[in-house]
């Protein structure tokens, strides 16, 4: 699938998304709950990317049809839940006999700024996550999740009180913890998939330490793991996390410790060559690290061997 060249629309409120989606006007112009089935994309607006300022969740059945974030598109042939927050890149395509069913959730920040979830929301990875990285629910799931949105609908729908805010960002709250167990869970029941992610992860660590030309660009990046084995950046730390107990960040500085030590071990190089030959600028920050990593300096691990 070629990439959009287009500029994207910017959608500030969830009132103009429903207008462009030829949606009726939302209950309540700060959030919104919208059934799939009543999406309709005209032909104008086909292949046209939009940044949304506010979140999205998306709880998509078994269906046909193509939708997509990011760089990439989602077929939803097996079903799946993506999440996004404002200000990234989506899009669709009108394919002749999509259909997409299952439910939307629109909320702007506004809507839970001023709750302990304005601030905790962006502890929660997945809304950074890549397309082929959407969360599978078993059937049991299914129902806790279908239950928690129709709750949300039902509460847009009753008359709105002092309490109405409060009830439907507690909904929201319990969805976002529900859906982070269950991501957890998938990291665990598609461990053959983690499995080979992490084979990779190592194997590119391996490659890049082992490759002078490599480290003279300096320390591999988060950035640069995730590219090389096609997944988010949030994605890969998360995954590491429930597989080794480190994020992304603390692998990289382990394999690091790791080569390090073999040159402590092997040569005669000094440490500051040793940083060097690590991709350090500065020999304190190797050191700096190394005495983090393992409570010794460099030359006391060196000498401890003697």
């Amino acid at each position: 699938m070629e990439k959009k060249n287009n500029n994207p629309a910017k959608i500030s409120s969830i009132s103009q998304f429903h207008s462009l989606l030829n949606l009726p006007k939302p209950l309540n112009p700060m959030i919104s709950l919208v059934d799939n089935t009543q999406l309709v994309i005209n032909e104008d607006l086909d292949n046209t990317a939009f940044v949304l300022e506010f979140y999205k969740i998306s709880y998509k059945f078994s269906t046909t049809g193509k939708m997509g974030y990011g760089q990439g598109y989602y077929d939803f042939n097996e079903g799946g839940m993506m999440f996004s927050s404002p200000n990234q890149l989506i899009y669709t395509e009108n394919e002749e006999g999509s259909e997409y069913g299952g439910f939307t959730l629109l909320f702007h920040p506004d809507f839970i700024r001023n709750y302990p979830l304005g601030k905790t929301i962006k502890k929660y990875g997945f809304f950074s996550y890549d397309t082929n990285e959407a969360l599978h629910l078993s059937d049991s799931e299914k129902s806790i999740i279908i239950g928690l949105l129709k709750s949300i609908d039902n509460e847009l729908h009753t008359a709105i009180d002092e309490m109405s805010q409060d009830v439907i960002v507690s909904y929201i709250d319990v969805l976002l913890n529900y859906s982070n167990r269950f991501y957890k869970r998938q990291f665990i029941t598609r461990k053959t998939i983690s499995h080979d992610l992490l084979l990779k992860v190592e194997e590119t660590l391996d490659n890049y330490f082992n490759n002078a030309e490599s480290l003279k660009r300096g320390l591999p990046t988060v950035d640069f793991l995730a590219s090389k084995i096609n997944v988010s950046t949030h994605y890969l730390s998360d995954m590491l996390r429930n597989l080794t107990g480190q994020n992304a960040q603390q692998h990289i500085h382990s394999k690091l410790i790791e080569k390090s030590k073999d040159f402590l071990i092997t040569t005669n190089l000094s440490v500051a060559e040793i940083a060097y030959q690590l991709g350090f600028e500065y020999p304190q920050s190797f050191s700096k690290l190394f005495k983090k990593k393992t409570n010794l300096t460099p030359l006391e691990f060196k000498n401890s061997l003697n």
